[in-house]
């Protein structure tokens, strides 16, 4: 197996005249947490929805662990491994945390298109489900149905969803959109808790979160990858400054002492 869980390889998009994404080219390590960051219209979605699946590439490749995925469906690249979460929650709200934890991991365990059993009594679907629901913290809220949870709780449901399945390779599109800072501080403790093992990728506006959580950022500036490195030497890098991170940490700086 490749040392690398994810591939970027000249990859490119346009929507019709327009080039979105123009010739990404990323390396990603197994075990890596990597931040995209950069401003609006950079491009950030549209790069998770190449590597998802949800577009296909105008060119260019993606590998995840060494297997060209490019062409495949959302849902052919998942069973291969890779996960994503949505900016706007993605749940079954008429649903309980348990039943909606339960719906993701049933799949993974081996049970498929089967009417011949109860869930009730697939005891080691059951037995995950627990499990997932006590590291999203919402071993409480076991009954309660999605739509009546809190918001902060809600992203925590779909993130515990989002890795039910066993992705090994995790993408998060801006988690913590919408919470409070108190919310954000538990939200990144909780993130780095549940992905331990795991390759994430997050794309975030909030530079407390990435500097928090990143062990790599990728800067994406008009579909280019502007600087790929340590959260240190990015904070450091003038053409980052210049063209996106001073302006953002400025304002991250003056939302603090607002």
């Amino acid at each position: 197996m490749s040392s690398y869980a994810l591939q970027l390889k000249d990859l490119r998009k346009s929507f019709g005249k327009s080039e979105i994404i123009r010739g990404v080219n990323l390396d990603i390590p197994v075990g890596e947490r990597l931040a995209i960051i950069g401003p609006n219209g950079a491009g950030k979605s549209t790069l998770f929805n190449l590597i998802s699946g949800r577009f296909p590439p105008t060119s260019g490749d993606v590998l995840l662990h060494g297997q060209k995925i490019n062409g495949k469906k959302p849902f052919e690249i998942n069973r291969m491994g890779l996960s994503r979460s949505f900016q706007i929650t993605n749940i079954f709200p008429k649903l309980s945390v348990f039943e909606n934890l339960r719906c993701s991991v049933l799949w993974s365990l081996g049970y498929k298109y089967t009417f011949l059993k109860f869930l009730a009594d697939l005891d080691d679907a059951n037995a995950r489900t627990e499990e997932l629901m006590s590291m999203i913290k919402l071993d409480k809220k076991r009954d309660v149905l999605a739509a009546n949870l809190t918001y902060a709780e809600q992203r925590a449901l779909e993130i515990g969803v989002t890795i039910g399945g066993g992705a090994s390779v995790v993408l998060l599109d801006e988690p913590t959109a919408g919470m409070s800072k108190t919310e954000t501080t538990r939200f990144i403790s909780l993130i780095k808790e549940v992905t331990v093992g795991k390759t994430l990728l997050t794309v975030e506006h909030d530079m407390g979160v990435v500097f928090g959580l990143a062990d790599k950022i990728a800067v994406v500036v008009y579909g280019e990858v502007l600087a790929y490195d340590t959260p240190d030497a990015v904070r450091a890098n003038q053409r980052v400054q210049d063209a996106y991170l001073g302006s953002a940490v400025a304002d991250e700086q003056g939302a603090q002492h607002a």
